[in-house]
């Protein structure tokens, strides 16, 4: 199987063909206010899928033209599309120089997340919103991922300071690896973990052009866990982007943030840039108790505790500073007038809390390092990168206390029980790396644009024997899998065109699967309307397969267990996604007032559930389990372990507008609704916690059923403002060991859920969501080069909690200095 894909991967990609015509239409695209060329801008022929793509110089040439009158149209991300009418008669055609201007409509905009190609977002067959370049310049703060909580769509998680995240139809947990996160191109995933590098990222914000964000499944051109939707950056091209960007930004929680970035061309063919942070900042005060049953232990008013009651202690030396160091480097080299060979390094050095399904931990010098090599042209695309993680001192910290006080329990000093706090699987260590290649070639024939890609994985986890089944190091996890995909784009005519891709992948764990996707756009002139179908699939992390927790109480089910009454549990396999969507996007008033909604149903089964005991192994695999399992003398094959199940629907509908009441005043609105059906009588496949009835306890779909986002813009030339205004409805949310939820007459795992009291080993301090929290940002341009701004987040300093295992979010303000200084110019 593997032989047929790698061959099969490589014949459809190395594939050419060249098709002859009589003419040319020439032309260059540049700025309209700097008069810099434009790399990348898009010449096509309206009705047709024929045409060319910018050079390092904005020259463009649309080859094999036959005499007849057409319709140009140039497009650019982030700028107004303009069009050329001409007519081909005997000889080339020259439009010399088109100026673009900078597009303040999200309705023009080029997208590329949505196919893959370059396309007009009322185009795409898919529900994609866009963080502009004019927002993420004009966000005085340091951490970009602050702008996800305006997107349409998305359930935003802030857990502190520094940490930002969101969620996307659902299922959401403190463990989420269904959104993929994507960096030009390359996955910014761990590795072990599968979760998105969120505050371990190497990008920095002045680099950041535009963010694409994907709304439902796109795993048919991004493989597994592009399964609830999909994160996107992409960052400048120098050549389109020289000079330097110096920032500097200070606030409170001891907030001070540094950073730089140089873009420069060097000739013709040659262009580079570098750019590096400093973030530093405390945490808000919090303290996530850890109750324990201690032996012959007092209170704080020195009365004994009866043995069999947990008494809450704080976190053991908990730090609560945070700290970010990132870099990154580019070189750009032009092959041809159409292709370039794009080096990239980036780096991260990073220590800050982040939330878990048992509290919190301790990340402390977690390093991720890339190294990544494009080959970009206009009908074929080449990348290899390999991707590097590692921490040696990072901890959890509700594990570390437990450990101390058992230590000072069993009569350890103070220094010695401070030193062995660390051991019995507190520590977490990582030293894995991944690499990455793929090949893609596109060709057009008259209507008919055909897309051909394969991708390779290659995995190599090592905890040095803290959380995986790696033999203390010496036998790191490799998994390889293999992957093509295609699509068809068939226009029809300037209104109608259908879109078909499919994905196959091989995976040496959970085999082979199929995923297909297919929609039609109709576009009306002054709108566009969508139907798409797709289907996704989430894949069982490393650690969902090859986990060793607590001396192998938890293990990872990548071989399925025989118990000790001669059951079985089946090994682990991909959760599964099937989703319509119908989507209309339209200028209600033309320039004037914009709306974009979707609905979509969706049905989920083979849910990857959150560990759970399935009994007493006698083997895992074909192995015995006291092989396996280190604690086997304590738990005798007791196995916690992670399994499939279920079936659920879900369903919802989104709705943005966006007025602009004049060239500098804007107003935008956004509403969300979710909810889902499951079928309570089915109790084999939906009791999960085999209670005998089937709830919300059984699916944790963890989200609000009603939110909405609205904000007010204003921007001139020199001066620019906004207020942001964000409602998220209260919702009962469960994780494992965590709970946030009202008081009610249900029992999770074994823990009565109410609200203000003990919950297992940590305290349900309520519901999520319920708040309104209300954002402000204020800016002025001093000249060319100095920009000053500040803005406050959380400005009534409501107290609301986004996240289990997380702070109360408390206010924020901060304040920026931005100088850019011209390019250098090439030479």
């Amino acid at each position: 199987m593997k032989k047929f894909f790698t061959a099969l991967c490589v014949s459809v990609i190395l594939l050419s063909f060249k098709s002859f015509g009589q003419y040319q239409i020439n032309g260059t695209v540049v700025d309209q206010e700097s008069g810099e060329p434009l790399v990348g801008a898009s010449a096509l022929i309206q009705g047709t899928t024929q045409g060319a793509i910018t050079d390092d110089n904005g020259n463009f040439s649309i080859a094999n033209v036959s005499d007849g009158a057409y319709t140009v149209i140039i497009s650019f991300i982030g700028y107004e599309d303009i069009s050329r009418n001409i007519t081909v008669s005997g000889s080339d055609i020259t439009l010399g120089q088109l100026s673009m201007s900078e597009s303040i409509f999200a309705f023009d905009q080029v997208v590329i997340s949505g196919t893959r190609q370059p396309e007009k977002i009322t185009e795409t067959p898919a529900t994609i919103e866009i963080i502009s370049s004019k927002d993420i310049e004009e966000l005085p703060s340091f951490n970009p991922g602050e702008l996800l909580s305006r997107v349409k769509g998305v359930d935003y998680i802030r857990a502190g300071v520094a940490g930002t995240g969101i969620n996307i139809r659902g299922f959401n947990s403190n463990f989420n690896a269904k959104n993929l996160q994507v960096n030009d191109g390359r996955f910014a995933t761990l590795i072990a973990t599968g979760l998105p590098l969120g505050p371990l990222t190497t990008q920095i914000k002045e680099d950041i052009e535009r963010v694409e964000v994907i709304l439902g499944p796109n795993a048919a051109l991004y493989g597994p866990n592009a399964h609830n939707g999909l994160v996107h950056t992409i960052t400048k091209d120098p050549r389109s982007s020289a000079g330097t960007t110096i920032a500097v930004n200070a606030g409170n929680q001891s907030m001070l943030s540094a950073r730089f970035r140089h873009a420069q061309v060097i000739n013709e063919k040659l262009a580079f840039k570098v750019m590096g942070e400093y973030t530093q900042a405390e945490e808000f005060e919090f303290m996530d108790s850890v109750y324990i049953d201690r032996v012959g232990a007092f209170d704080s008013l020195g009365n004994a505790i009866p043995d069999g009651i947990k008494e809450g202690y704080e976190e053991y030396k908990l730090d609560n500073d945070l700290q970010f160091m990132r870099a990154e480097a580019a070189l750009y080299y032009g092959v041809t007038e159409n292709s370039d060979l794009i080096l990239g390094w980036g780096g991260s050095n990073s220590t800050y809390l982040s939330p878990t399904n048992v509290g919190r931990n301790q990340i402390i010098d977690w390093n991720v390092n890339y190294f990544h090599l494009r080959y970009t042209s206009d009908n074929f695309f080449a990348q290899v990168y390999h991707t590097m993680s590692s921490t040696d001192d990072t901890y959890a910290i509700d594990q570390r206390t437990k450990n101390y006080y058992a230590a000072i329990d069993a009569g350890a000093s103070e220094a010695d029980a401070e030193a062995s706090s660390l051991g019995n699987g507190a520590t977490f260590a990582d030293d894995s790396r991944r690499w990455n290649a793929e090949m893609q070639w596109n060709k057009t024939f008259g209507g008919t644009k055909v897309v051909l890609g394969g991708q390779w994985q290659r995995d190599i986890a090592n905890s040095n024997g803290t959380y995986l089944l790696d033999n203390g190091g010496n036998d790191p996890i490799k998994i390889n899998q293999l992957g093509i995909y295609g699509q068809i784009d068939q226009r029809f005519n300037n209104q109608l065109k259908a879109v078909a891709s499919f994905r196959a992948d091989n995976h040496e764990i959970y085999d082979f699967n199929f995923v297909p996707k297919a929609g039609l756009v109709y576009n009306t002139g002054k709108g566009a309307i969508r139907l798409t179908y797709g289907q996704g699939i989430a894949a069982p992390t490393i650690l969902n397969m090859y986990g060793d927790l607590f001396a192998g109480l938890i293990l990872g089910n990548a071989e399925g267990f025989t118990l000790s009454d001669g059951s079985q549990v089946e090994k682990q396999k991909v959760e599964k996604i099937q989703t319509i969507e119908l989507g209309y996007k339209a200028q209600i008033v033309p320039n004037k007032f914009f709306l974009d909604a979707n609905a979509y149903y969706n049905i989920s089964k083979d849910f990857l559930s959150p560990v759970t005991v399935v009994g007493v192994a006698t083997q895992r695999g074909d192995t015995p389990i006291d092989q396996v399992q280190s604690g086997f003398g304590a738990f005798g094959g007791l196995v916690a372990t992670y399994v499939n199940f279920g079936e659920v629907n879900t369903y919802g509908f989104d709705i943005g507008t966006n007025l602009y009441i004049n060239d500098k005043l804007n107003w935008t609105f956004n509403y969300s609704f979710f909810d889902y059906s499951v079928d309570e009588d089915d109790l084999e496949s939906n009791d999960f916690n085999g209670d005998g009835v089937v709830n919300k306890l059984d699916i944790l779909v963890n989200a609000p059923r009603n939110k909405f986002g609205t904000g007010l813009y204003y921007r001139t030339n020199k001066f620019f403002g906004n207020v942001f205004v964000r409602w998220v409805e209260e919702y009962d949310y469960f994780s494992s060991f965590q709970i946030a939820a009202e008081t009610q007459d249900l029992v999770y795992r074994g823990v009565p859920v109410v609200e203000g009291a003990r919950s297992g080993d940590t305290w349900n301090f309520g519901p999520l969501g319920g708040f309104t929290n209300v954002d402000v940002g204020v800016g002025y341009r001093v000249n060319d080069i100095f920009t000053v701004s500040a803005q406050v987040t959380n400005l009534f300093d409501s107290e609301f909690r986004e996240f289990t295992a997380a702070p109360f979010t408390g206010r924020l303000f901060s304040a920026e200095l931005k100088a850019n200084l011209p390019a250098i110019g090439k030479k």
